[in-house]
């Protein structure tokens, strides 16, 4: 079903911010940064776009649009090939957390650019190096809060300090991130304390 130019507005709109903050926006801020009348034009337009499988949400939860694999598909193709550039969003600690935060840069990674949950964080520390991921290292991370015990992870503890370590949950209470480095303790916190923001799917070490 072809889209209408509104409905791609919509979209690439959705896409842009989703980018931007890592959530999607809620209804107020569509209408304002599309200019649209009401929020019933906005819900409109979402229902049109969900029947049409170019973006799904969760009842009862706010800002719980996400676009579908159709939409990057579609988005890709019109551009000839794959989008290439991961967004490298700062640095990730490997010993104390610290805060995190983001930028502007980006790093081109042919093999992983396809999934658009794909970016990039330089390792700061040496907390994982028997793992053999060192302090300069580029990790590779998917989106997803969805990880298994043992799982190299980024673990956002107490709503603003990201590390890189690997999670285990040892009660249904608390969540131990252990590092990779037998001189270091690890870190034992209250689950409730943790958000899972990605797991780790590859190393990249650039050597001068």
């Amino acid at each position: 079903m072809a889209l209408t130019p509104r409905q791609k507005e919509v979209l690439d709109f959705l896409a842009a911010f989703i980018e931007s903050h890592r959530y999607s926006p809620s209804y107020e801020e569509i209408a304002e940064g599309l200019r649209l009348a009401s929020l019933a034009t906005v819900h409109k337009h979402v229902t049109a776009l969900e029947a049409k499988r170019y973006l799904r949400r969760s009842f009862n939860q706010s800002r719980s649009l996400e676009l579908t694999p159709r939409y990057w598909e579609e988005s890709r193709g019109e551009h000839g090939r794959p989008q290439m550039d991961i967004p490298l969003e700062g640095q990730i600690a490997a010993g104390h957390p610290v805060e995190s935060y983001s930028n502007q840069e980006s790093l081109n990674f042919a093999d992983f650019a396809g999934n658009p949950g794909t970016y990039a964080l330089r390792v700061r520390g040496d907390s994982m190096i028997e793992d053999h991921i060192c302090s300069g290292d580029y990790v590779l991370v998917e989106r997803t809060a969805q990880v298994r015990d043992g799982d190299t992870v980024v673990a956002l503890v107490g709503g603003s300090e990201a590390t890189l370590k690997r999670l285990y949950r040892d009660t249904p209470e608390t969540v131990r991130l252990q590092p990779a480095n037998s001189s270091m303790e690890p870190i034992t916190v209250l689950a409730a304390e943790v958000e899972v923001q990605g797991r780790v799917l590859a190393v990249l070490r650039k050597y001068r």
